[in-house]
């Protein structure tokens, strides 16, 4: 079986759809089949490795049904001290690496306890390579079929976290099988900070060209603003001094003259495609279309579990993938009793048995001898539909809405995401640098109190603030009854905290200082703790803030 880099290199562009692809074509009970295969052939490893045989208390399961019944459902916990001290043969296959999750953050003075790490093994590195030129396919083609846009030796911008995180992982395995060319190179990034990443390979970028952007696309958006101020100085002592940036320059200008508007980042570069994970990619997707002329294609990725979802070349809903993980789901109404009393196991169902309208909390296995059995995830998604009408996919669309411990109750009434709070603040249209938002109670009252911090140095009335957000909540959740809430709690239930100006990069600095990962440099938007508030507000100082970093666009006169 020919390899997807072989592929690539001989221009086999149909086989090469098929390989990574092909599984948009597949109805449900295909997409089932190769399921329960995988799991089948996973059942065996695991009955004959240390990890399976802890797991499943000295059982061996022998099919799907027994497999569902026998095992119970996990948490990382459960597969400790094997996966924590990274015992490779205690894993159903030895592994080829190890990566670990960016953990969750402790309480200041920032103890990093909760790293988790994961091994993969060299079945699930090549299903890895597969889905993620899969994504890259996605990410740039217009239609079914349309691999014109792959091609070895892409050049792609490095915004991501480096290896041993996940990101990065993933960023290599795909940039191996297309022979591509990272900005900066592999070798750099492993020894700079993420504002020098995103600095040296803009600067790489303005002077060879960029084909592909993979990384979180809020910094997209960001990048974007600063490259906007700093196009709109350009001159012509500046382009000299980058003589290899001059055409692209002279050309990005006269297309900015010719359509009658500044010049942005969309006129300088051509992108093939735009790859990007979480919440941001949905909120900033018409933002970053319109500043860099292509919307950002939005995956469903972890470290337990691979990339498990994609959008596909309609931007909209996404698909899971068959071939990394066997896929269960726990309804709603299952997670929410078993918060309610964690004695309680929740009862799962399959891929082709979910129903549209509905949240789950997804719960996999995996394939390929890699060690995690029936493992919760913690995430909730939504199914929109069971399939996508307009590009003939007949499996059913999701969307990831949230985590479970990351949903905002307020009142029994309302279910607040990040996501929806997010879109929120947005739709206001409000100058604002970040947020970060929690429920508290107000004179026994449950409401949410939403901190942020302004671009300038308007005085901004607080209350005008939240009814401005509040009303957008209302437009945005009426099934949740926002409409009636204020009347049924007799009370505004929205709070604003302005903060000071500067608030999240002092927090950034501190964390840096402190040795944060690039995961842990913000506070959470949702549920952050008292002193994240406290240092957000000023509270906690320490350190001082880092010089700035021009990302490389060439100085005025």
């Amino acid at each position: 079986m020919p390899t997807v880099n072989e592929l690539i290199r001989s221009g086999r562009k149909e086989e090469l759809w098929q390989m990574c692809c092909g599984f948009l074509d597949l109805n449900i009970e295909q997409f089932m089949a190769i399921q329960n295969r995988l799991l089948l052939e996973q059942i065996e490893l695991l009955n004959n490795s240390q990890i399976g045989r802890k797991i499943f208390k000295g059982t061996m399961p022998q099919d799907v049904e027994e497999f569902r019944k026998r095992a119970p459902l996990t948490t990382y916990k459960d597969y400790c001290p094997e996966l924590s001290e990274r015992q490779d043969d205690a894993m159903p296959v030895k592994p080829v690496y190890w990566q670990h999750t960016s953990g969750r953050s402790a309480d200041y003075p920032f103890k990093w306890e909760n790293i988790k790490w994961f091994p993969i093994t060299p079945g699930f590195n090549r299903e890895l390579s597969i889905v993620g030129t899969a994504v890259a396919a996605l990410a740039s083609c217009r239609e079914k079929h349309d691999m014109t846009s792959l091609r070895k030796g892409l050049r792609y911008l490095y915004a991501v976290a480096p290896k041993p995180y996940t990101s990065g992982m993933l960023a290599d395995i795909v940039s191996e099988e297309m022979e591509g060319k990272s900005m900066p190179s592999h070798g750099q990034v492993e020894k700079m900070s993420f504002e020098e990443r995103i600095a040296g390979g803009f600067k790489q970028a303005i002077s060879e060209g960029m084909d592909f952007y993979f990384g979180v696309t809020v910094a997209l958006v960001a990048i974007g603003e600063k490259l906007n101020q700093q196009m709109g100085q350009v001159s012509l002592k500046g382009l000299f001094s980058q003589p290899r940036a001059m055409p692209r320059f002279i050309r990005g200008i006269i297309r900015s003259k010719l359509a009658g508007r500044q010049l942005l980042p969309r006129d300088l570069w051509d992108l093939k495609g735009i790859i990007g994970g979480g919440t941001d990619g949905t909120i900033f997707r018409d933002l970053i279309h319109q500043t860099w002329g292509r919307y950002p294609l939005n995956i469903y990725a972890s470290t337990e579990g691979g990339i498990m979802a994609t959008q596909t070349w309609d931007y909209k809903d996404m698909v899971f993938t068959p071939s990394l993980n066997f896929l269960e789901f726990i309804p709603e109404k299952e997670y929410t009793r078993w918060q309610e009393d964690h004695s309680y196991i929740p009862r799962t169902v399959l891929f082709n048995q979910v129903c549209a309208g509905e949240n789950y909390e997804l719960v996999i296995s995996n394939f390929h001898g890699a060690p995690l059995i029936r493992y919760r995830t913690g995430d909730i998604i939504k199914f929109t539909a069971m399939r996508n009408a307009e590009l003939d996919i007949d499996l059913p669309q999701m969307q990831f809405i949230g985590r479970v411990d990351d949903m905002l109750d307020i009142g029994g009434f309302i279910r607040l995401t990040e996501e929806v709070i997010w879109q929120a603040v947005n739709e206001t249209g409000l100058p604002y640098v970040d947020w970060t938002a929690r429920k508290e109670l107000r004179q026994s009252v449950p409401i949410l109190h939403l901190f942020i911090e302004m671009k300038d140095d308007h005085h901004y009335d607080e209350e005008f603030i939240a009814r401005a957000i509040y009303e957008q909540l209302k437009k945005m959740d009426e099934d949740f009854m926002y409409g009636n809430i204020e009347d049924l709690l007799n009370t505004l239930p929205l709070k604003i905290t302005m903060l000071p100006r500067g608030a999240f990069e002092n927090y950034t600095n501190m964390r840096r200082a402190a040795g944060a990962d690039l995961a842990h440099l913000k506070p959470r938007h949702i549920n952050p703790t008292d002193n994240e508030i406290e240092i957000l507000k000023g509270t906690i100082t320490a350190g001082k803030p880092l010089p700035k970093v021009s990302v490389g666009a060439p100085s005025a006169s």
